[in-house]
């Protein structure tokens, strides 16, 4: 079984991983800035530069949310800092249509960050664009949570699925995988789990999990 320190150790690596792109392109526009005398250039560079800017705050907000602690949110997060999250990395993934069905104002800290990683993979596997439609509930004691990928093109790696399963091997987990594990975890240790099913052209991802007692209302 991997360690909390093993585990911590890969979502740090993932993290790295999805920051140097834009983190690396700020740097590469800030030296082209320097350099640059034609005003017509140097605007193209600025705007290069307010979007990797953009980009790198809205995985920073992602991965607070995610895999920290959030702290500042209480036991419950609003569900539009959910939302908003999502929606920028949506934005970035280009050709997604976002669709919600949450009539929820908050949910609980474990629960948002179930959301964002199922929400994280489904946008994923829309390698050629499609839709994205997340819906949450709150039923009989329960957080339903379920994220329906469809496109052209479902690229879903079935490591991930047995990860999400909590069937996957120690060698297995890696910064790719450790995500899907990590929220696996998480499920099991609430008395949750998880699901997912693939079919041509769509992708199901679902978890139910019990909500905090002083939470339930």
């Amino acid at each position: 079984m991997t360690s909390p320190t093993d585990l911590a150790a890969l979502l740090c690596s993932r993290l790295c991983h999805d920051m140097l792109s834009p983190v690396g392109a700020l740097s590469n526009g800030l030296e082209l800035l320097a350099d640059e005398k034609d005003p017509e250039m140097r605007a193209k560079v600025i705007e290069l530069l307010e979007q990797s800017a953009r980009i790198s705050t809205d995985k920073l907000k992602f991965f607070r949310l995610a895999f920290g602690a959030a702290g500042g949110f209480g036991e419950a997060v609003p569900v539009e800092e959910a939302q908003d999250v999502i929606a920028a990395l949506a934005a970035d993934a280009k050709r997604v249509k976002l669709n919600w069905a949450i009539a929820e104002p908050s949910l609980p800290k474990p629960a948002v960050k179930v959301l964002l990683n199922i929400a994280q993979i489904a946008l994923e596997t829309l390698v050629r664009g499609g839709t994205l439609d997340i819906g949450v509930e709150k039923r009989d004691g329960n957080v339903e949570i379920v994220a329906r990928a469809t496109g052209d093109k479902i690229a879903f790696d079935e490591i991930i699925g047995r990860a999400l399963h909590g069937e996957i091997d120690e060698a297995e987990i890696t910064s790719r995988t450790a995500a899907a594990h990590m929220i696996a975890l998480l499920a099991q240790e609430l008395g949750g789990g998880l699901q997912y099913a693939l079919s041509d052209g769509a992708l199901v991802l679902g978890a139910v999990l019990p909500e905090p007692e002083g939470l339930i209302g």
